[in-house]
């Protein structure tokens, strides 16, 4: 059950600027349930970046083939498929380099819900304001090598829980001017290299008798998959005629419940933060 559950809001919330981590976090908070943790949040993860790569499978074997091509062949790179694979190897640098470096971090004092609440908060407040002020006018091709970093560098602050792999990528992209579909678009190209390592990485750390072993988190994995895969295809349509207005508001409010809840101790924070 608890599995199945945690593999839906996974699957919900993955793709929506809203820090699917932070939920891992907080439901079972809410629920009266074991804290999950970092390796099964990172290895559940896996599932919705299946989702994408059957949704993109298209412009993933573009890219990837066009890259590959550029390697053995100095015609194929004027191709944009080898500066798009090169971006999206570039991008994914900051997020391994410093998930590698904060490990200890991210396993416990960044899990803490005073944490999670200020950074749902704050981010909220960051999208709000790169859907305000930016220009969204700048289609994908005119990505460049240093926007392709100042995005990488704002997906890396999604090893913080609460902040948002997509929310923080795609506010960079609005900031940077690109239209919005195309930030959204790029943001779950560019999350695929992070999170599928992550899942990797960290499956070495699942197992055990306690409720979130290789039984619930090889459920949760599927759950996400599936639920994932239609979040995907609602969001691109979404994005193409709404703001991320109500998002927004929903980061802010849902870190505030989470700051009175902890504060009245109605539920405890979890890691102690220093």
């Amino acid at each position: 059950m608890r599995a199945v559950v945690l593999g839906i809001v996974q699957g919900l919330t993955e793709f929506i600027p809203i820090s699917s981590s932070a939920h891992l976090a907080i439901v079972p908070k809410l629920l009266g349930w074991e804290d999950p943790g970092a390796a099964y949040t990172a290895v559940v993860q896996i599932g919705t970046e299946l989702a994408v790569l059957l949704y993109f499978w298209h412009d993933i074997w573009t890219i990837g083939s066009g890259w590959v091509r550029g390697v053995f062949s100095k015609e194929a790179r004027r191709a944009p498929e080898w500066r798009m694979g090169w971006f999206i190897i570039i991008g994914s640098l900051p997020i391994v380099i410093l998930g590698l470096l904060l490990q200890d971090l991210i396993d416990r004092e960044f899990r803490n819900l005073w944490v999670i609440g200020t950074t749902l908060i704050v981010l909220g407040l960051v999208l709000g304001l790169a859907e305000k002020f930016g220009r969204k006018v700048k289609p994908l091709d005119q990505l460049n090598a240093r926007d392709a970093v100042l995005l990488g560098v704002a997906q890396a602050g999604a090893l913080v829980p609460g902040v948002s792999r997509s929310g923080a990528t795609i506010s960079m992209g609005l900031f940077l001017g690109y239209e919005r579909a195309v930030a959204t678009r790029y943001a779950f190209l560019l999350a695929i290299p992070a999170v599928v390592g992550a899942g990797v990485y960290k499956l070495k750390d699942i197992g055990g008798d306690n409720a979130y072993g290789w039984g619930p988190t090889v459920v949760g994995t599927v759950v996400s998959f599936v639920v994932g895969l239609a979040v995907i295809h609602w969001i691109l349509k979404y994005v193409s005629t709404h703001s991320y207005a109500p998002f927004v508001a929903y980061r802010v409010g849902l870190g505030a419940l989470v700051l009175i809840l902890v504060g009245a101790g109605v539920i405890t924070a979890g890691t102690t933060v220093g």
